[in-house]
């Protein structure tokens, strides 16, 4: 799916038109061209329609939600306050005895405590206590050949808040990473799975580490767009914009050859070739 595709699909998903998303950014016109394939617009361009949008870096909602337990009604609570990102309401919420008494087996144990993790993270902001959940989330995982995408989003979360607190890439945080993106190409597909690579790429943006990053990116654009899905492009497409932003200039002329090469592919635009 095309830049101008995926912006289209988050300015419908957002209920604005093409006159309301492009205000004071740029022309309606320019955006139908955008939209259309018929311009490419620069990386600044991306980023402020992407921001009017709604498309953020740290907030993901998953496509599906899982079980925490056998009561419809709980479920249904769950994945509204997660599509809302009401995630103060949702850790106060898993934390009733009611939502913990209906939970009945490891799988939905499971998804409790992932869903424990989310919610200390982004709304308690509290890391250690989300690790901690992830760690019991990651125990009560079945033991199977190939990993769950529950499993994969657990493992490579835990790697993402282990980055953000100790602001590098251990080699214990880079197994997690390569454990939770080995066999994708061969897992049962959902569309969960797409958050994968996404967060995969954002740890190392946030490490600065950014050659990384895109790489990452380029094999979760591809794979997304191999299983004919939009879900996460919107993201992708922005954090590449945000890498590419950051990528000004660069004392090494190899490695700015190959991203200018990799950004060209990904993104339709040359945004690298004249470094200082």
């Amino acid at each position: 799916m095309t830049i101008g595709a995926v912006l289209k699909q988050a300015r419908k998903d957002a209920g604005l038109s093409q006159a309301e998303a492009a205000a004071d950014i740029c022309s309606q016109a320019m955006l139908s061209a955008i939209e259309s394939n018929k311009y490419t617009p620069n990386v600044t361009l991306v980023i402020a329609l992407c921001q009017r949008l709604g498309i953020t870096l740290d907030v993901v909602a998953l496509a599906q939600n899982f079980a925490i337990g056998q009561q419809k009604e709980f479920n249904q609570q769950v994945n509204r306050l997660c599509n809302a990102h009401q995630y103060q309401e949702l850790l106060a919420f898993l934390n009733t005895d009611k939502v913990i008494d209906s939970i009945a087996d490891g799988a939905e144990t499971q998804a409790y405590y992932y869903y424990l993790a989310v919610a200390e993270f982004q709304g308690a902001k509290n890391w250690d206590g989300a690790l901690q959940d992830l760690q019991l989330c990651l125990a009560n995982a079945a033991h199977t050949k190939t990993l769950t995408t529950l499993t994969r989003l657990a493992t490579i979360s835990a790697a993402y808040i282990e980055t953000l607190k100790n602001q590098q890439v251990s080699a214990t945080i880079q197994n997690s990473i390569d454990r939770a993106l080995d066999g994708l190409s061969v897992a049962q597909y959902t569309e969960n799975l797409n958050i994968v690579y996404y967060l995969a790429a954002l740890l190392y943006f946030h490490v600065k580490q950014d050659t990384a990053s895109a790489k990452v990116l380029a094999r979760g654009i591809h794979f997304t767009t191999a299983h004919n899905s939009h879900y996460m492009l919107a993201n992708d497409y922005y954090l590449l914009a945000k890498i590419a932003h950051r990528m000004g200039k660069t004392d090494d002329a190899d490695a700015a050859a190959k991203r200018s090469q990799l950004f060209t592919e990904l993104f339709g635009e040359a945004v690298f070739t004249d470094f200082d």
